[in-house]
């Protein structure tokens, strides 16, 4: 399966250096996913607060990137599917 959103991904800039949501509740994080739509920044799944997840359903913005120094993927919620930003 290929993801149908590709088109939905904007250059975007990470609006906070950490979790937006965690920053404002004093929680700490695992993982940082990229909005690919919007520059929101959120937590990974392995996170307490899941909220690049949550980000998803909020908004319906469908792609996310991984933040993590060498890591170059990302994923669409929608078609869920793995894509490579390298």
């Amino acid at each position: 399966m290929e993801c149908t959103h590709t088109d939905e991904i904007k250059d975007v800039k990470p609006k906070t250096k950490g979790c937006e949501e965690c920053l404002k509740l004093g929680q700490e994080w695992v993982h940082l996913r990229l909005c690919m739509e919007c520059g929101h920044v959120g937590c990974c799944d392995s996170s307490i607060g899941k909220h690049a997840t949550k980000h998803f359903h909020k908004t319906k913005h469908p792609i996310m990137k991984s933040m993590e120094p060498g890591e170059t993927w990302g994923w669409c919620f929608v078609d869920e599917v793995m894509l490579d930003f390298s």
